[in-house]
């Protein structure tokens, strides 16, 4: 998951179409991130697997050390960049120990609820004017939420609901970024954010560390860094060259790569409730971005 600068001039449709493509190509690294981390929980602490995973991002922030150097780290909210950074903690770590006993593609759907939190928290925090229109948006989403997970009938595994603590800590990291927007350089966000996770991520690590048992445990840590690096680059990339609300449809592909994920390397598949609650969500959230391109015309 990535987050949504705002773009001060608009785009051409040339650009919109190139960031789509970056978004996807941003979205399908992110899905085979998630599938080599749950292959990782089969033989690691989920805690070392999100460290592992979180050196992508830290890789990339190295590099703009080494171009930019330490102004970059200059912050005028170094508190609230703290905070971002144990938001993407949290956001790594529920997720990848939900992954250990959820399937991937039921884990992908029950995350889409992200958007909704976050228009109730800008609401909340922000004292943001949500319509009413939205606000139903955000029952459906919720609704559909609940048509996956199935409170009471017994079908789901209780860390599915450490997947809602995923999108609780993704959508107050979104809130995060706004209160930053137009203060603080993209840059030094990154950076915080990166170097925040990287250190609290790295403090349990010796309480928790396995050795890679062969090289092909080695390989699946390698790609799950690299895939998670790329993916972060690409959503950055399109989120600089197209309109978010032009983009933020794109999110749901997610859904499509945790399918083929799960058949191909789990053999799992979603049920019938799985795929309903899902499409629910999608319908609620494309409505709610589609009002808020047609709000930005």
């Amino acid at each position: 998951m990535a987050d949504i600068p705002v773009r001060r001039t608009l785009p051409t449709a040339a650009e919109s179409l190139r960031g789509i493509a970056f978004m996807a190509g941003g979205f399908f690294f992110y899905a085979t991130s998630d599938m080599l981390a749950k292959l990782l929980t089969q033989s690691m602490h989920p805690l070392q697997v999100a460290w592992t995973r979180q050196l992508g991002l830290l890789a990339f922030v190295l590099v703009l050390l080494v171009r930019h150097g330490l102004p970059i780290l200059r912050s005028r909210h170094p508190g609230l960049q703290v905070s971002r950074g144990i938001t993407a903690v949290l956001t790594a770590t529920s997720f990848i120990f939900a992954l250990a006993y959820v399937p991937l593609a039921d884990a992908v759907a029950v995350t889409f609820v992200a958007p909704f939190l976050v228009t109730a928290l800008a609401a909340l925090i922000l004292r943001e004017r949500i319509g009413p229109r939205r606000w139903i948006a955000v029952a459906l989403g919720f609704v559909g939420t609940l048509v996956v997970i199935r409170p009471g009938a017994g079908v789901f595994h209780p860390a599915i609901f450490l997947v809602l603590v995923t999108a609780t800590a993704f959508a107050l990291r979104q809130i995060l970024s706004r209160l930053l927007s137009g203060d603080e350089p993209l840059q030094t966000t990154i950076a915080y954010t990166g170097l925040t996770a990287s250190l609290l991520l790295t403090i349990p690590l010796p309480f928790v560390w396995i050795t890679p048992p062969d090289w092909q445990v080695v390989a699946i840590m390698a790609g799950t860094a690299v895939t998670a690096g790329l993916a972060e680059l690409g959503i950055i990339r399109a989120l600089d060259l197209a309109q978010a609300a032009v983009l933020a449809p794109v999110q749901y592909t997610l859904m499509i790569w945790g399918t083929v994920w799960g058949f191909l390397i789990f053999a799992q598949l979603p049920d019938l409730w799985t795929l309903t609650g899902a499409a629910i969500i999608m319908a609620s959230g494309g409505y709610s971005f589609w009002r808020e391109y047609r709000a930005g015309l």
